[in-house]
């Protein structure tokens, strides 16, 4: 929890990677051993949620977005206290960054493109300007991601410029669609505002993607939270309290909404 494998300049060039390119990518960073234990955990989530809500189809035929209880395994400071990922995470969100997002986007078989899309839309869309970085997505999967398997697309350094810029840029050919396959163990720190969609798994065996989620203090989405024990609340370290002060405190993981309600998405 905390410890630090890269340097100040090895942090400093992710960040760099991270606008150049609106995303960077930490290899071989988790251990598998834990990753293991999350699929575990995760399967029957996935299937009550598809029994459940399966109906909404709200990230399209066969792609269900679900959140994750603040629980073992997933409630692990391992993860979200990591010190890379938060030294990368404070140099784009700043010292005072929230965490405010815990959970998954699956593609099954079945699965279709998504329409190319943005996670959030620009601060301030009548000035005509992108901003720095105020909402981050720190995703790893929980299999190997492989063309066949739903990979995620993007198209590199498309944060900076608006969707309509975006589009153009791709259409004429000056920019392109680029597959983003991650192994187990890699994480990938992107921002939300990059031109992206969801491919078809065209296997038959689900791709977990892990979002853990962070932001600037003042940005408030209400449809993102992470619902956190009493008993878990109590236990955190300093750090960890502070970056989940904005969610709502509860008194056991049992108490959840009775549906997701992150449902509209893309911008």
């Amino acid at each position: 929890m905390g410890v630090r494998r890269y340097n100040d300049q090895q942090v400093e060039s992710h960040v760099q990677d991270f606008y150049r390119d609106s995303f960077c990518i930490l290899e071989n960073h988790f251990p598998l051993t834990k990753l293991d234990a999350w699929s575990r955990a995760f399967q029957p989530l996935l299937e009550a949620h598809i029994a459940n809500e399966g109906r909404l189809q709200n990230r399209g035929s066969s792609r269900y977005y679900v959140t994750l209880p603040f629980a073992e395994p997933f409630a692990d400071p391992d993860f979200y206290e990591d010190g890379d990922i938060l030294a990368i995470v404070e140099k784009l969100a700043g010292a005072d960054f929230t965490m405010g997002q815990l959970a998954t986007d699956t593609p099954l078989s079945g699965s279709d493109y998504q329409e190319l899309h943005r996670d959030a839309p620009p601060l301030f869309p009548e000035w005509g300007k992108e901003t720095p970085p105020f909402q981050l997505a720190v995703n790893f999967p929980l299999v190997d991601v492989t063309p066949e398997n739903g990979p995620f697309e993007v198209v590199r350094g498309s944060h900076m410029v608006s969707k309509a810029e975006a589009l153009r840029a791709l259409e004429a050919g000056e920019t392109k669609l680029e597959p983003i396959h991650l192994k187990r163990g890699d994480v990938m720190i992107r921002d939300v505002r990059h031109l992206h969609r969801g491919t078809p798994n065209r296997t038959d065996v689900p791709r977990p993607m892990v979002v853990i989620g962070y932001s600037r203090k003042w940005l408030f989405r209400p449809e993102v939270s992470i619902r956190v024990p009493r008993s878990a609340m109590e236990s955190l370290s300093p750090r960890a309290k502070k970056m989940l002060r904005f969610n709502p405190v509860v008194e056991s993981v049992e108490e959840k909404a009775e549906a997701e309600v992150y449902q509209s998405f893309a911008y």
